[in-house]
C-alpha cells in the first residue's frame, strides 16, 4: 500500500471524525435558545440579563464547532504527515 495513500485516507478518515463534533454545538445551541424563550416567557422583565446570558453560552458553543472545523480543514489541505512519507 502507498504510505502516502494510506495518509491521505487516514487524514480524510480523522477529518470526519472531527466534523461529528460539529453536532453538539448545534444541538446545545437549539436547547439554549429554548430554554431562553421558556425563561423569557415566564419572566419577561429579565428579558436582557437571560438574552446576554444566552448568548455568550452560544457563542462558547459555537467555538468548539469551529475549531473542529480548523482541524478538519487542517487536516485535509494543510497536513504537514503527507510530505514526510
Amino acid at each position: 500500500m502507498d504510505p502516502k495513500a494510506f495518509v491521505a485516507g487516514m487524514s480524510a478518515l480523522g477529518a470526519g471524525m472531527a466534523m461529528i463534533a460539529g453536532l453538539g454545538p448545534g444541538i446545545g445551541e437549539g436547547y439554549v435558545a429554548g430554554q431562553a424563550c421558556s425563561a423569557i416567557a415566564r419572566q419577561p422583565e429579565a428579558q436582557s440579563d437571560v438574552t446576554r446570558t444566552m448568548i455568550l453560552g452560544i457563542a462558547m458553543a459555537e467555538s468548539t464547532g469551529i475549531y473542529a472545523l480548523v482541524i478538519a480543514l487542517l487536516l485535509l489541505f494543510a497536513n504537514p504527515l503527507v510530505g514526510q512519507f
